[in-house]
């Protein structure tokens, strides 16, 4: 495989990630950090930092728009629910996993 290839691959695997995550609406983002240490933000912060590199003038906002297909004030309105107590013990108990992002 090429390098080419290579990034074309890794490329189409990102999308389909952003399109599954857009098409399970259902799965909340606590859940996904709980159990992944990874979520929709994340996933927006990292497309931000990789666009800003080339792009100094790329806004979070639309880094968000792009990976939860709306703006996030629509997500929340539409698609979040508030965080049950236990959501929250386990979101707690799981930060050390979380992942790091720097810059944010």
């Amino acid at each position: 495989m090429t390098k080419d290839q290579q990034i074309q691959a890794e490329a189409a695997a990102f999308r389909a990630l952003v399109a599954h995550l857009q098409q399970r609406t259902d799965v909340q983002n606590i859940d996904l950090m709980t159990l992944a240490g990874f979520c929709r933000n994340c996933l927006s912060k990292w497309y931000s930092a990789e666009v800003k590199k080339m792009d100094p003038d790329f806004d979070y906002a639309d880094a968000q728009r792009y990976v939860y297909g709306m703006t996030i004030e629509e997500w929340k309105s539409n698609h979040q629910t508030e965080a049950s107590a236990e959501q929250m013990q386990r979101y707690e108990e799981s930060k050390p996993l979380h992942a790091k992002i720097s810059g944010y």
